[in-house]
């Protein structure tokens, strides 16, 4: 957690946000007494849309096939 006076953070405050993005915590204070608090506003995931990638892969037939001795071999090093 840092410290910032309010100068400072109207001042830089482009800077202290991207340290907020990676996760710092930052702390606002008026003749050193804490009034506000920078922190990240935490993502909700995108929502998924089901099928939407419809059509842009097709499952081999072979897909369930035994895997050539070959390649077999090569994970049991």
């Amino acid at each position: 957690m840092t410290l910032v006076n309010i100068h400072e953070a109207k001042t830089h405050l482009s800077r202290l946000l991207a340290r907020v993005v990676e996760g710092e915590e930052i702390v606002i204070a008026k003749s050193g007494n804490p009034v506000a608090r920078l922190v990240a506003v935490e993502r909700r995931p995108r929502r998924r849309i089901f099928g939407q990638d419809r059509g842009l892969f097709e499952v081999p037939d072979d897909f369930d096939d035994p895997l050539p001795e070959d390649i077999l071999a090569s994970f049991e090093r």
